[in-house]
C-alpha cells in the first residue's frame, strides 16, 4: 500500500526541483542585472543591506531602478507609491491569468505566494508550462530567482564600495545597454511598437525642456507619460484577440 505521506511529499519536492532547474538561467540573467542595479544603488545612497532589502520584497527591475531615480529627486511617499502601483500594475494581470493554471487543491495562500514572486520572467516560465501548475514549482522558480537577484545586488554594491570610480561609472552604462536590449528585440518587425516607443522618447524630451512641463516633479512624469501613452495607443491600436474556433 503506497504511503500517503510520500506520495504528498513528492508532490512538493518534485516540482521544487524542477522549478528550481528552469529558474536558473533566470538567476544568471537576473544577477547580471541586479548587479548594475546594486551599483546605481550605492551611488544614490543606499545600504548593502537598504539596497538588498529593496531587492527581495520589490522584484521588479523598472519598479527598483524608478524608485532610485524618484530616491535622486528627494521624490514625496506619494509619488513614490503611485508611480511603482503604474509601473507594477501589469504584475496583478499576470497573477490573476497565472492562477488560472493551477491544480484545483491549491487554495488562496499560495496563489498569493505566487503572485508575490511573479516576474516577466517567472510569468513567461510559468504560463509556458504545459498542463496545470503546481505552486511549488513556482516556489523553486522563486527560490532560485529571487536569490539571484539578491546576490547581484548585493555584489553590486559591495563592488561600487571597492572598485575604482572609473570602473563604476564604465559598468552603469550597463544600465543603458540593458534598456536597449529591452525595448529594440520587440521593436524589430513591429512598426507600431517602434512608434510607440520613439514618441514616449520624444515625450520625455519635451518634459525635460519645456519651462512649464521641466516643473513636473520626475514621479509626476512617469506617472503622466505611463499612463498617457499607454493609454492612447490602447485606445488607437487595440490588440485584436484571435478568433476561436467552435
Amino acid at each position: 500500500m503506497i504511503d500517503q505521506r510520500y506520495v504528498s511529499m513528492s508532490n512538493k519536492i518534485i516540482p521544487w526541483k524542477n522549478g528550481i532547474k528552469d529558474g536558473i538561467p533566470i538567476a544568471l540573467g537576473y544577477f547580471a542585472v541586479s548587479f548594475t542595479f546594486g551599483i546605481v544603488a550605492k551611488k544614490a545612497g543606499l545600504t548593502p543591506f537598504q539596497a538588498v532589502f529593496m531587492s527581495a520584497f520589490n522584484l521588479t527591475s523598472a519598479g527598483q531602478f524608478g524608485a532610485l531615480a524618484l530616491i535622486g529627486t528627494s521624490a514625496t511617499y506619494l509619488e513614490m507609491a503611485l508611480t511603482q502601483l503604474i509601473i507594477n500594475l501589469r504584475y496583478c494581470l499576470m497573477s490573476c491569468s497565472l492562477s488560472q493554471k493551477f491544480e484545483a487543491g491549491a487554495g488562496w495562500p499560495h496563489r498569493f505566494m505566487v503572485a508575490f514572486g511573479v516576474t516577466d520572467e517567472i510569468f513567461g516560465v510559468s504560463v509556458c508550462k504545459e498542463g496545470k501548475l503546481n505552486p511549488f514549482y513556482n516556489y523553486g522558480l522563486m527560490s532560485v530567482s529571487i536569490a539571484g537577484w539578491m546576490l547581484g545586488t548585493f555584489c553590486g554594491v559591495v563592488s561600487g564600495e571597492i572598485l575604482p570610480a572609473r570602473i563604476i561609472s564604465a559598468l552603469s552604462v550597463a544600465l543603458y545597454g540593458m534598456f536597449i536590449a529591452v525595448i529594440v528585440p520587440p521593436a524589430k518587425g513591429n512598426k507600431l511598437l517602434t512608434g510607440i516607443i520613439i514618441s514616449s522618447m520624444l515625450l520625455s524630451l519635451l518634459f525635460a525642456q519645456l519651462p512649464i512641463l521641466s516643473q513636473i516633479s520626475q514621479g509626476f512624469k512617469i506617472i503622466i507619460l505611463t499612463v498617457a501613452i499607454a493609454g492612447i495607443a490602447a485606445l488607437l491600436f487595440p490588440v485584436k484577440e484571435a478568433a476561436h474556433e467552435g
